[in-house]
């Protein structure tokens, strides 16, 4: 039997900028129907690669060919009309626009955008990746602007679906439906290439592994018989360190929030009932959910971002800052990390010395004159103890992969050496390398004795660092439960508002 044409084949791509070589003589290979993953630390050069295939970067030299045809992708626009879609980890999405008319953008000019609002609607029901076409997109939160995205690509019916991670924001039991739907495609042909940092979905999902270091392909390999371990030694040379093990909590508490009920000031924001959530000195406190539940409204309303919670809702170590704005709560020893890098973490075209001042006002001297000195030399400690790769401390904040730009902003506010630190997704879209870093940076601040509340909707993450979890649906917490004493698979059924006790109202379906 012959040998299929090739989907895709690289030969010899080689892409340079200033100072780097993002890709240094790639070659790979994806046949038709194959779920073919890209492993790789942050700056290894797979998002680079990926836009290269998808038309928003031009290689310097090599050649790319498509179902066995020499092509060059000038413009995702082209990569599109030739069966090609991506979905990117940071999303491309008009924020004063509905979903309908961000994927009408994309779409052929000839349908209406009823019909698109529609398709998007079946689309959506066909993948469990519900979302609403008619909303603006600057009400949608970060895992709801994912689903946006596959929906959008996944209407354009791909020859090649590229993936950056498309499971970051999904329940265990969305994951096997969006498995199930991948498979699916593959099955009729569809080829795709799947980047993610967990390697226990590349080894159920994938049947290829290409594994970049340092801008070189450095193996391919069957995931289904490679182990973990053996995965993580080849992308960053080495395993990831274990943590230390859970804790039983026993320190005061440092934040108690009591009884925090708070309307939504967004039109499709969800309101808040009857918060209860403690979280105490030396602790990891975890906050599950599948996106859009809450979740940013409790972070507003934790952060100091709305002031608008009643008095006497939210303490910080013994002090009620239920009032308090977001310099006065850092004062008090309240910190937090949010879940985008940028536009909120850091300011995309400032240096990294300069987003220091964003959280930090240690360098502003008398008048209000900064020292940029002292900047300079704390951005250039934070650089050296987390591990970023960047130019240096006037590097702007989006000139780093998203990985370093995490480290940098985790180290920014633990080194402010907080009594609470708050985490929204801390290693959303991060390499395993990275991951374990921040990780073990938030577990050394837990055992240093400061409290820890992280925020996110990777439960292999949640279960990895956290001594307590809560579940949180439709504006609801459920009791809190040592990790210790819950399945993954029950934190899955009480993502949907079902734990015991749990109110219901009448009426209420369970969340998407």
């Amino acid at each position: 039997m012959s040998r299929p044409t090739p989907r895709l084949e690289l030969h010899h791509i080689t892409k340079r900028y200033p100072g780097v070589v993002a890709n240094d003589d790639v070659s790979l290979q994806v046949l038709p129907g194959s779920i073919h993953a890209v492993l790789g630390e942050n700056g290894a050069g797979k998002s680079t690669l990926m836009k290269i295939i998808y038309g928003a970067v031009k290689p310097d030299d090599g050649v790319m060919l498509f179902n066995g045809r020499p092509v060059h992708v000038r413009s995702p626009q082209e990569a599109r009309a030739l069966g090609i879609s991506m979905v990117f980890q940071h999303f491309s999405l008009f924020e004063t626009l509905t979903v309908a008319e961000n994927v009408w953008l994309g779409l052929d000019a000839t349908l209406t955008l009823q019909e698109v609002t529609e398709a998007i609607e079946v689309k959506a029901r066909e993948y469990g990746l519900e979302v609403d076409a008619r909303r603006p997109v600057h009400s949608l939160s970060v895992g709801e602007r994912q689903r946006v995205e596959i929906v959008r690509a996944l209407l354009t019916q791909p020859q090649l679906l590229i993936l950056d991670e498309p499971t970051s924001v999904l329940t265990p039991q969305a994951v096997e439906r969006l498995f199930v739907v991948l498979r699916q495609l593959a099955d009729e042909g569809c080829s795709i290439l799947y980047i993610s940092h967990k390697l226990h979905e590349i080894r159920a999902l994938c049947d290829t592994c290409t594994v970049m270091r340092g801008g070189r392909v450095t193996g391919v390999c069957d995931p289904r018989v490679t182990s973990n371990a053996e995965l993580s030694r080849l992308m960053i040379g080495s395993e990831p360190p274990a943590l230390p093990p859970h804790r039983t909590p026993s320190g005061a508490v440092v934040l108690d929030v009591r009884g925090l009920t708070l309307p939504s000031t967004e039109p499709f924001g969800t309101d808040l009932h009857d918060i209860h959530l403690q979280v105490r000195a030396g602790e990891i406190v975890g906050i599950a959910g599948v996106s859009g539940n809450g979740q940013p409204e409790l972070l507003r309303a934790l952060s100091g971002e709305t002031v608008a919670a009643p008095a006497g809702t939210i303490w910080l170590d013994g002090h009620d800052i239920s009032r308090a704005g977001p310099g006065q709560r850092r004062r008090q020893g309240l910190h937090f990390v949010p879940e985008e890098r940028l536009g909120r973490g850091a300011v995309p075209t400032l240096g990294l010395a300069h987003n220091l001042l964003l959280t930090r006002g240690d360098a502003v001297g008398r008048g209000g004159w900064l020292r940029m000195g002292v900047l300079r030399a704390q951005a250039r400690d934070i650089i050296a103890r987390y591990g970023v790769k960047a130019a240096g401390p006037d590097a702007a904040a989006k000139s780093l992969s998203g990985g370093n730009l995490q480290k940098f902003i985790v180290g920014r506010e633990i080194e402010a050496r907080p009594t609470l630190l708050i985490v929204a997704q801390p290693t959303w879209g991060v390499d395993v390398g990275a991951a374990a870093q921040i990780r073990g940076q938030i577990v050394a601040l837990r055992e240093a004795g400061c409290g820890v509340l992280v925020v996110s909707e990777e439960l292999d993450e949640l279960f990895e660092l956290c001594d307590r979890l809560y579940v949180m649906a439709r504006g609801r917490l459920s009791p809190p439960v040592p990790v210790a004493e819950v399945s993954a698979e029950r934190i899955g059924e009480w993502m949907s508002g079902l734990w015991p006790q749990a109110p219901q109202a009448e009426g209420c379906h369970a969340a998407a």
